[in-house]
């Protein structure tokens, strides 16, 4: 009965979010609604880190940046193809995700957490100085978006369903994983690292796998971040944007695929809608964060799950 439930419930949202662009006003709000998915694909990437293998980063922006300079840089400067571009940047983003699991790895806890964080500043500010390459603080422009499997990406909505596309593509792999071997692995790693050793399994592995594999998926953030705003600046890899990815899960719930999508709606409505109408939306975004791991420790999918269980006992 859960099963059924929770899959009539993943059933709804799809068809909900099919119908956004029939739904919504203008293709203003549906911009606001593509940007909203894209982010979610970048927090449900970080949510293989904290949520599978319980190791929280915050330097996970910087495969968005680095696959999104490559994008930008590859199609605006070099005239690549976006055929050419795309798997380039994604190429990027992954390599740099295994030299970053290479040095961050040899640290657990607080000691992981600060080297991410010294890592993404370090691409963050490699962004900013390295003004030959990536235009400093004036970033990339991109000229337009590309033709793709017949889709005119320019058009607003056909962009919205490339981004629904990519979207349910991660939630089948990240399900995929997280109902492997390897994910089983992962999350034994993450509860029972000395146990998985003597089991003669070899948790540095397991957990570089894991690394990489959300770093891959950031870096295909990247990529629908790079069309979607047709610019790459230096905030696309600083510390606010790995800490609203992390507060994103956080606040969704870390470990459910729901978490991560919800968390991101609502921190991106908060930013672009709220904002507009309240000046000191930050002050309104911590307190939603209090409120909510307050009210709903584990997040709010979680929590909403348990309140609809109480309520049908």
């Amino acid at each position: 009965m859960t099963r059924f439930a929770s899959m009539r419930g993943w059933a709804l949202t799809l068809i909900a979010l099919a119908m956004l662009p029939f739904i919504l006003p203008s293709d203003y709000y549906l911009g606001i609604a593509t940007h909203a998915l894209v982010i979610a694909v970048l927090a449900l990437s970080l949510d293989i880190l904290i949520g599978q293998g319980g190791m929280s980063s915050l330097g996970h922006a910087a495969y968005l940046g680095v696959s999104a300079y490559a994008v930008a840089w590859t199609t605006r400067n070099a005239g690549w193809p976006a055929y050419a571009a795309i798997p380039f940047a994604l190429a990027l983003g992954t390599l740099t995700a295994c030299v970053f699991g290479v040095l961050a790895l040899r640290a657990r806890g607080l000691g992981f957490l600060m080297i991410t964080l010294a890592l993404g500043q370090v691409m963050w500010g490699a962004a900013y100085r390295w003004v030959d390459l990536t235009g400093g603080d004036n970033g990339i422009r991109m000229q337009a978006r590309p033709v793709l499997l017949g889709f005119d990406l320019n058009n607003a909505t056909n962009f919205y369903i490339i981004v629904c596309a990519v979207l349910l593509t991660t939630l089948i792999a990240i399900y995929k994983l997280d109902h492997s071997a390897l994910g089983a692995c992962l999350r034994g790693t993450r509860d029972q690292p000395r146990r998985m050793r003597m089991l003669g399994h070899d948790v540095w592995k397991i957990r570089f796998v894991g690394f990489v594999s959300a770093g891959f998926w950031g870096a295909v953030a990247g990529v629908l971040y790079a069309y979607d705003y047709l610019y790459v600046g230096p905030s696309a890899l600083s510390l606010p944007q790995s800490a609203e990815a992390l507060l994103m899960v956080v606040l969704g719930g870390a470990g459910t695929l729901a978490g991560p999508v919800a968390g991101a709606i609502v921190i991106t409505v908060i930013k672009t809608v709220v904002s507009s109408y309240v000046d000191r939306w930050y002050t309104l975004l911590g307190l939603t964060f209090i409120i909510v791991v307050s009210v709903m420790p584990k997040g709010l999918v979680p929590g909403i799950r348990s309140w609809m269980k109480g309520n049908r006992a």
